[in-house]
């Protein structure tokens, strides 16, 4: 039996060991899976906390089951580490820690290279490496491939497995979770891509799309999010030339809604938020530049989505000028921080930067989340005051950056003074004498 025999039959009869670098967001919800699925899985991560967080079966993911996880610690079959050296003892390992930008705007793998590195020094041979984590265009073949193949001396596609597999994650999505969400492999060679495939094809209930190559689905996750980037920028232009025009973008959309073809629907914002659609542009105008090529569209949404933030301070100057005050010195209470509606996730949230701009121009904020009691951001720490009637009414303005259902939008449009709504969230609100919509 050759070593993709082998490797094969551990897969679907279920006896491989897997691993997952990376507890976050991504690694855990895959952890979990892979252990319900009947594999003896191992969790990496160089966060203790996390580490000891699930031995003790404590839950700190919003789309990991409390329950799920507590029944596969205590069965044996997941455990974490941060003890790289284990890694000898996995069949299969998964790759899912940030790729972050730095301050230049310009891809930061130092996570990834990081786990090559610690996977390399432990790879043996018939073992299958997946990277899950988004990035650029040949890093799978151009840096994972490098230091796998330099530093243990063995051969991709003879000795090792090596493949790409695009995480597909939207925290707080009721319908698509891990499990469920269709997945994308290429491999390096025709025998990596079957053998990744075989093992997602054991763990999730979805399609397995298999690519001709790695740079194929590093380049189709860069596509999923520039696709929203771009149709998330256009909606924001429409919002401010609608304003400027005193039309209802909104209502603009609902009704192209009602084309049945050619048509999807996205909405404007304070900005964009999340650990992807905001970043993962950026893999791709860094590596065009490779090939003298300027991403000019890719670029021009960006800079609509980035100002964004900016918009709603300008918005709300003009809000507050109507009202004869000075944003300076001003009272602003902002509703949510999350970047998304119904999650305890403030990556990237564009309400961090609107709270800071606020403040900047020396405006008192304060904020208020169900879901995010405090939150630091450039090193200083934020904490959510209670949603009542005198914090309502003490506001000069009360500007809305998150849609969660369970604020009740009735009894905030009855206690607050204005109301600077930047996510249609108050449309069924049955007076709207003091609510002003972006």
């Amino acid at each position: 039996m050759d070593l993709k025999e082998a490797i094969l039959e551990k897969i679907n009869n279920k006896t491989a060991v897997v691993g997952v670098i990376g507890l976050g967001y991504v690694g855990l919800p895959l952890s979990v899976e892979k252990a319900k699925a009947g594999y003896k899985t191992i969790g990496f991560d160089v966060q203790h906390k996390k580490v000891k967080a699930v031995n003790e079966g404590l839950n700190y993911i919003g789309d990991v089951v409390d329950a799920d996880l507590d029944k596969v610690v205590k069965s044996g079959m997941l455990t974490a580490t941060s003890d790289f050296s284990f890694i000898k003892n996995v069949d299969c390992v998964a790759i899912c820690v940030p790729t972050p930008l730095d301050v230049y705007q310009q891809p930061d793998i130092s996570y990834v290279k990081s786990s090559a590195e610690s996977i390399a020094e432990f790879l043996h041979a018939g073992m299958l490496i997946v990277l899950e984590s988004t990035t650029y265009p040949g890093t799978t073949e151009e840096l994972l491939l490098t230091v796998f193949e330099k530093t243990s001396g063995l051969k991709c596609g003879k000795d090792f497995y090596l493949a790409f597999s695009p995480e597909r994650v939207d925290p707080g999505n009721l319908l698509y979770k891990t499990k469920n969400t269709p997945k994308v492999v290429g491999g390096v060679g025709k025998d990596s891509t079957e053998v990744a495939a075989a093992l997602y094809r054991n763990v999730l209930e979805s399609e397995i799309f298999e690519a001709s190559s790695p740079k194929v689905a590093e380049m189709e996750k860069i596509l999923e999010n520039t696709y929203r980037n771009i149709n998330i920028g256009l909606a924001n232009e429409m919002a401010i030339i609608c304003h400027k025009m005193g039309i209802d973008v909104w209502e603009v959309i609902e009704a192209a809604k009602t084309k049945p073809y050619g048509f999807q629907a996205f909405y404007p914002g304070p900005g964009l938020g999340g650990h992807c659609i905001p970043l993962d542009p950026y893999y791709l105008t860094w590596k065009a530049r490779e090939y003298d090529y300027h991403t000019r569209l890719i670029e021009t949404s960006g800079e609509i989505n980035n100002y964004m933030p900016q918009y709603v301070i300008e918005r709300s100057y003009a809000i507050l000028n109507r009202e004869k005050k000075a944003l300076n010195g001003s009272k602003i209470f902002i509703l949510g921080v999350a970047y998304k509606q119904d999650v305890d996730d403030y990556r990237e949230s564009p309400a961090l930067k609107v709270i800071e701009n606020f403040e900047r121009e020396g405006a008192h904020v304060f904020y208020h989340d169900p879901y995010i009691p405090e939150y630091k951001y450039k090193d200083k720490l934020h904490r959510s005051i209670e949603l009542t009637k005198e914090n309502l009414k003490s506001a000069d303005l009360v500007v809305i950056t998150a849609m969660h259902t369970v604020f009740d939008y009735e009894f905030i449009q009855k206690n607050s003074k204005i109301i600077f709504d930047t996510k249609n969230a108050m449309k069924n609100v049955s007076k709207k004498q003091n609510i002003e919509v972006l």
